[in-house]
């Protein structure tokens, strides 16, 4: 008798460890959120939305070419300013902060930004993309039990990505990144997803550190003219 719960408490204990595995938490993930072949179809991505700071209100639209450049323009004080990253350089123009012109950003943080020319998420066909993930268990996130992942991406980034077990959308993101010479997290919380057209999964509601971002226009595969990720003369 003793044999056979043993037997049945293995087999049990082999189910529950084999639905906790990185892999098994990121296909849910991928499959949530419209699938791995919907998101492979994914080239460019333009999303426009409003920064709700304290009384403020800042504009702000984000144009992705995946692999080829990410451009953020930014209104804000009735100036408009921009940040550009390609895989070879990169921009910041904030009038805003007193920059007169478009200054190049550091070599750092060109590494930093890398992420942000991968239009269909990090998660999306990871190990291709040379990332790893390892799963580290579960947190709780505003009184969710969530899946907490451990993402390494190619250049050495880290990220920690919480997954809410009952639909498998990512709740909250925790990133390690430099910021002049030292190291910080930054956390973002994400909800309110909806279904697009071509059937993938965003969200719409993005949770920053200094505000919340509410968007108001996702448009995929828009064409993009490559010279907006050159600098304003």
């Amino acid at each position: 008798m003793k044999k056979y719960f043993l037997l049945i408490f293995a087999i049990a204990t082999f189910g529950f460890t084999h639905a906790q595995t990185a892999d098994e938490i990121v296909n849910k993930h991928v499959t949530a959120i419209g699938g791995l072949d919907a998101w492979k179809k994914v080239n460019s991505m333009v999303t426009t939305g409003t920064i709700k700071m304290q009384s403020a209100e800042i504009g702000v639209s984000q144009t992705i070419l995946n692999g080829k450049g990410s451009r953020q323009d930014i209104t804000a004080m009735g100036m408009s300013g921009y940040q550009i990253v390609t895989p070879v350089s990169g921009w910041n123009f904030m009038p805003f902060q007193g920059q007169k012109a478009p200054e190049p950003i550091t070599a750092d943080e060109l590494k930093e930004a890398q992420d942000d020319l991968d239009v269909q998420g990090s998660l999306i066909d990871y190990k291709a993309k040379g990332h790893t993930v390892e799963y580290l268990g579960t947190d709780d996130v505003e009184g969710v039990d969530a899946y907490k992942l451990k993402l390494t991406l190619k250049n050495g980034k880290v990220q920690t990505i919480f997954i809410d077990p009952k639909n498998y959308y990512i709740i909250r993101v925790i990133t390690k990144q430099k910021a002049n010479g030292k190291e910080m997290e930054v956390t973002t919380n994400i909800s309110n997803y909806q279904k697009l057209p071509e059937g993938i999964m965003v969200p719409w509601s993005i949770g920053l550190p200094f505000g919340e971002m509410i968007i108001s226009k996702v448009e995929i595969n828009k064409p993009v003219d490559e010279n907006i990720f050159k600098p304003a003369k």
